[in-house]
């Protein structure tokens, strides 16, 4: 195996046994040859459109596949066989389509007619040969390019398919994911047409967040503040932790009136702040953090646990019977359940001794949503011209065990009083629980949401460069953004689509960037690695300020 596609790398440098995360190398060898299969199927998705045929079967399996191959969201093999097979079925039923229209079918490259063995053995042999750095022929900087992209769209795949569950699509964003995944094969483009497709990554990320944003507001309404109690409540206990809206919802339906609390962990904390969602009053509140004590806090839970999508530690021990995976999610020997029949998680639940007494000595505040944030602001306008408020902090991104993320924690700390912090996504567990108090009102912390709701941060920067008559680039806001997987690789396309310039990234640079494509984004877009919190906050205060 060899697997560079997130943070926490091996040596900053890349996995080749076995990932950092867990993540088995037969696993990494089959996801290699699942995204093999998926650029195949690519090109006949591609001259499809060319001619008038486009097949939703296809749209909708291509990115729930690349979805399954993110960091930590699948890691038992046997489910890639039936993925690598179906891959290739359908490329066979659409080349025949696209035939029939009068496309062309006979493209020379090895994924168009790649046929997968059917022992898992022999479909790991085939997966060896197609990996990141199969061809050692290819230029670092190509290479660099062609990852920037891959790990790009599979981060807008895992966008879109949360926006399809709740019933929202366009055809745009599928038709990008198979231009980008077929244009990895044509050897002709220029090291500029690859670049101008990374940031065509972002553009499209963007229209996929503005699709999720308006299906879990359309479904569960906006966000509106809410206080969030922290610890336990005396009963039968549930924990949702990951993204999907939509699981949280059936397990609140299916469990109401059963005597069983349901909490959130990790990115499912917002889920408190939509109204459809809290009217539920066994939703009680949240438990633990993220990443850097997930297995911890797991361990101890007294209840049923489910994980709807990726930021999964391995489960290890016992309690991994205590542990339900949903949708795209796999783990060996951990229950799975692919219909939304949450009965053995409620069995479960009601079988476990749950919380012996009440702790709820503590709460956190979530729900600041853009609509919440921009109806206040005109205070806000008005804090910032009357000298309140000096300087905005977007402090968002992922959490992670690897060492260092602890700059976040210190940074938010450090941060002077007359500033207000926006955050999102699991990277806010670092320092979500301080209190850092209010300007006229205003909390000084503001959590958006999930990473899933990185549009409604992009929307608030634009309504304050609006309401100051300003670029957003001159806006007296600052990026420190810390990055994981590949979710947060298309958020930072996104941004560099838009043009936002000095964003701050850490705790290490992606290992997949060479140093050229470095020097390109630093000339275009002064992107820096973080350094301590204090020489970041004299520079960012002393120039901005």
């Amino acid at each position: 195996m060899f697997c560079y596609q997130c943070e926490q790398t091996a040596k900053g440098q890349g996995c080749t046994k076995i990932g950092v995360c867990g993540k088995p190398g037969d696993v990494a060898t089959l996801q290699d040859l699942l995204i093999h299969a998926l650029k195949g199927l690519s090109l006949y998705a591609v001259e499809g459109r060319n001619v008038g045929v486009v097949d939703h079967d296809v749209n909708v399996f291509t990115c729930e596949a690349a979805f399954s191959t993110l960091t930590n969201v699948n890691f038992d093999p046997e489910r890639f066989v039936p993925l690598i097979h179906h891959c290739v079925e359908l490329r066979d039923r659409l080349k025949e389509k696209v035939r029939a229209a009068g496309g062309k079918v006979d493209f020379p490259h090895a994924p168009a007619t790649f046929m997968p063995e059917a022992a898992l053995e022999e479909l790991i042999k085939q997966g060896e040969a197609v990996g990141l750095r199969s061809d050692p022929a290819v230029d670092p900087d190509i290479l660099a390019l062609q990852h920037t992209l891959l790990f790009g769209i599979k981060g807008v795949c895992a966008y879109a398919d949360h926006a399809r569950i709740l019933g929202r699509q366009d055809d745009a964003v599928y038709a990008f994911i198979h231009e980008g995944l077929a244009a990895m094969l044509n050897n002709g483009l220029s090291l500029d047409d690859r670049v101008g497709l990374v940031l065509k990554c972002g553009e499209i990320n963007l229209k996929t967040m503005k699709l999720l944003d308006a299906a879990n507001t359309g479904a569960y309404g906006h966000p509106i503040p809410t206080k969030v109690p922290l610890g336990g409540k005396k009963g039968k206990a549930i924990l949702v932790s990951g993204h999907d809206l939509k699981d949280m919802e059936e397990i609140l339906k299916q469990s109401e009136g059963k005597g069983i609390y349901v909490y959130t962990h990790g990115e499912m904390l917002p889920t408190h702040g939509y109204p459809e969602l809290k009217k539920y009053p066994h939703f009680y509140g949240h438990y633990g953090t993220a990443w850097q004590n997930q297995i911890r806090e797991f361990a101890k839970f007294p209840g049923a646990i489910v994980m709807t999508t990726n930021c999964i530690r391995k489960p290890q021990g016992s309690y991994k019977e205590n542990i339900f995976t949903t949708g795209l999610v796999g783990w060996p020997g951990v229950v799975h359940i692919a219909d939304k029949d949450f009965a053995p998680v409620i069995e479960k639940a009601l079988a476990m001794p749950g919380f012996a007494e009440d702790n709820k000595d503590r709460h956190v505040m979530c729900g600041f949503g853009r609509n919440a944030v921009m109806n206040v602001a005109d205070n806000i306008v008005e804090a910032v011209k009357g000298g309140a408020i000096r300087h905005f902090f977007l402090v968002a991104g992922c959490d992670g065990a690897k060492p260092g993320r602890n700059y976040y924690t210190r940074f938010v700390e450090m941060i002077p009083e007359d500033c207000v912090v926006l955050t999102l996504a699991c990277g806010k567990f670092r320092f979500f629980d301080k209190d850092l108090g209010y300007i006229g009102g205003i909390p000084r912390l503001l959590d958006i949401g999930q990473c899933n709701d990185a549009y409604s941060a992009i929307r608030i920067a634009v309504a304050l460069s609006k309401a100051f008559n300003m670029q957003v680039n001159e806006l007296p806001l600052s990026m420190v953004l810390s990055w994981y997987e590949q979710k947060a690789v298309a958020v930072l396309l996104t941004l560099l689509h838009l043009g936002i310039k000095d964003i701050r990234l850490g705790p290490s640079l992606p290992a997949f960037i060479t140093p050229n494509v470095l020097d390109v984004l630093v000339k275009n877009f002064n992107i820096m690695p973080i350094s301590t919190p204090e020489e970041d906050l004299k520079a960012i205060l002393g120039r901005k300020g």
